[in-house]
């Protein structure tokens, strides 16, 4: 075995992103292509190890978590075949999306849609549900046509569209439960070059008018502090012409000065004040004055992210969004919650994967988050209990409270899922605590 897979035994702790989900594998693997992925993969199933194939560990759940074995695919990454034509492009299950933009790129091509950070990896951002925004764009895994897996027994299952259509509507979100993802086959469009518009306004007339401005643009979604009355709302759509990039200086000034750093500063100060959250929040809504820019589409899409928070997402059917979201505000408000951290609302078109939050529904989302080592759990709880009374779907890779017995219900096709689960993973070599949680033992 090569000396990229690590020996087992003497395993060290691994943490998500966040750094507030821990576990200590029995053994952690790296394996460097497809052949010794099966390798580590068999050995592990006839050990009775249960398997965890860990990405970048920006998911705020436990999906990647195990005590048996875990593996890192990042060497199995990269562009694996590419028609400029047909815009077909096969990559690695590891590829980091940052670096597949990149390689895009070069290519003339580039993603249809893309969330606001590009640090997972090709497999954990189709695995999670991960979604950009846009009433007439569906999520990530959408743009999947075909994909190959690594099953317990060490077989390679390729599935597409034409040969497996259930079943690759299942591995196109699966949380990790149907086997490693080796190679992805993406469906991209010619490379093209969106303009970027960040304004404050009034956070009410800006619900109030929600769903036609998300019809009215490519991609919109806004930004509202709970105790401050506006909303950053952001504009992106395509135009014509060669992206005009921000200078150096300009664009670490915006993204890395007033993004993060004072993100951070102010942050921490609630945190060591919480009383003064409200009257930081104002302060911080007043420092969004808006901005423009105009550029390749994957940079416009993706943001820096350096403070730490953890978040739940939640899909509700588009026509509640504005509603739920108030909601959550009143919560926070009149329960005087130490929140700091703004909401977020997005908007994606219906899709087709078995289990995805926008399965056959247009979807409006919204995310609530808390600053790293603040509490977070009862106003988590509360969110929950409203995005309960419009069905709301948890995003896979965000916090929620959810079980096997409360989700079911929610998905039309759901027992199609644990079908495909049976047919890919009939043993569940490819589980952990909370695979079990929401998907059953």
């Amino acid at each position: 075995m090569s000396s990229n897979a690590s020996a087992p035994g003497g395993s060290a702790a691994w943490r998500n992103w966040a750094g507030d989900q821990v576990c200590t594998p029995v053994e952690r693997r790296r394996p460097s292509d497809r052949e010794e992925l099966a390798e580590v993969v068999t050995a592990a199933a006839a050990a009775g190890r249960k398997i965890s194939v860990a990405a970048s560990g920006h998911s705020f759940t436990e999906t990647a978590m195990t005590d048996g074995t875990m593996i890192d695919a990042g060497l199995i990454s990269g562009v694996l075949d590419a028609d400029r034509a047909s815009g077909l492009v096969k990559v690695g299950g590891g590829t980091v999306l940052a670096d597949l933009n990149q390689r895009l790129h070069e290519l003339g091509l580039g993603m249809e849609n893309l969330g606001d950070i590009d640090r997972q990896t090709v497999a954990g951002a189709i695995s999670t549900g991960t979604h950009g925004t846009g009433a007439k764009l569906r999520n990530i895994s959408s743009q999947v046509v075909a994909m190959e897996l690594v099953l317990a027994d060490g077989s390679v299952r390729e599935l597409t569209a034409e040969n497996d259509p259930d079943l690759l509507r299942a591995a196109r979100v699966s949380i990790g439960a149907l086997g490693a993802i080796v190679s992805v086959t993406l469906r991209c469009l010619p490379a093209f070059t969106l303009h970027r518009v960040d304004k404050p306004e009034p956070r009410e007339a800006v619900l109030d008018s929600f769903l036609e401005r998300a019809d009215a643009h490519e991609h919109f979604e806004l930004f509202t502090f709970p105790y401050a009355d506006s909303a950053l709302v952001l504009e992106r759509n395509r135009t014509e012409g060669p992206p005009r990039p921000r200078s150096r200086s300009a664009a670490f000034l915006n993204d890395v000065v007033l993004e993060n750093w004072a993100l951070e500063a102010v942050s921490a100060a609630g945190k060591a004040m919480p009383r003064a959250i409200p009257s930081l929040s104002r302060f911080a809504a007043r420092l969004a004055s808006g901005s423009t820019a105009t550029d390749r589409s994957d940079r416009i899409f993706a943001n820096e992210r350096r403070v730490r928070f953890t978040e739940m997402e939640y899909g509700v059917p588009r026509e509640h969004g504005p509603e739920a979201a108030r909601r959550v505000i009143e919560w926070v408000r009149s329960n005087r919650y130490p929140v700091f951290f703004p909401i977020e609302m997005r908007v994606t078109a219906g899709d087709d994967a078995l289990i995805s939050p926008s399965h056959e529904r247009d979807t409006a989302y919204i995310a609530v988050h808390q600053y790293r080592g603040m509490e977070w759990r009862p106003y988590f709880e509360a969110v929950e209990a409203i995005m309960n009374e419009y069905g709301g779907r948890p995003h896979w890779g965000k916090r929620h409270f959810q079980t096997v017995a409360t989700l079911a219900e929610r998905y039309p096709r759901w027992d199609a899922f644990l079908a495909a689960r049976e047919e890919l993973d009939p043993g569940h070599a490819f589980t952990n605590e909370y695979a079990e949680r929401v998907l059953g033992p």
